[in-house]
């Protein structure tokens, strides 16, 4: 099932996005795929209450495209302003870590934050573009991981404790282990 959420508010609160959640359900899949299909082939068009319709401007049809797209696939889809002010709770949860992690994050100066009054605001363009470059570091490792496992064949021993391995999770334990 994904999610479409969203606020009016400048400033976001996840308890009350969750009150103005969407929910597409498993079974309206095929109409989401019908509709995918549809827009990907022609220009969309906006039918008012009078029945005038009108197209779609170019930079909306290739949202509403990617939009329709992450929710074919299933993924959850959250619609934030970018200049949207999220409290250290809302941010860790959008990263998926603690707000003790996130504020230690915070503290070592890599993402933006200011105060209002002694609380600290994260702007959510600032947090997506720190979870972009983390997510790309993460594959970036993940990748060098995996070439120097398939460099030392699939039956490697570890370094430090001489233990065979037969697959990447193994070595990765045993790495993790040994040091």
């Amino acid at each position: 099932m994904a999610h479409i959420a969203f606020e009016k508010r400048e400033e976001t609160n996840i308890a009350a996005m969750a009150k103005h959640e969407v929910l597409v359900p498993g079974d309206n899949r095929q109409e989401t795929e019908q509709l995918y299909d549809a827009m990907r082939r022609g220009k969309a068009k906006l039918v008012g209450p009078d029945g005038q319709a009108r197209l779609l401007p170019h930079s909306l049809h290739s949202f509403l495209i990617e939009l329709i797209g992450l929710l074919n696939e299933g993924k959850a889809v959250y619609i934030v302003q970018n200049q949207a002010k999220l409290t250290t709770v809302e941010a860790a949860a959008m990263l998926g870590v603690s707000r003790q992690f996130l504020v230690n994050i915070l503290e070592k100066g890599e993402i933006p934050y200011h105060l209002v009054g002694t609380h600290r605001r994260i702007y959510a363009q600032d947090l997506l573009a720190f979870k972009s470059r983390r997510d790309q570091d993460r594959r970036r490792v993940l990748g060098h991981l995996a070439k120097e496992e398939a460099a030392e064949g699939s039956d490697s021993r570890c370094r430090r404790c001489g233990l065979t391995s037969t697959s990447t999770c193994w070595t990765l334990v045993c790495w993790c282990l040994c040091r």
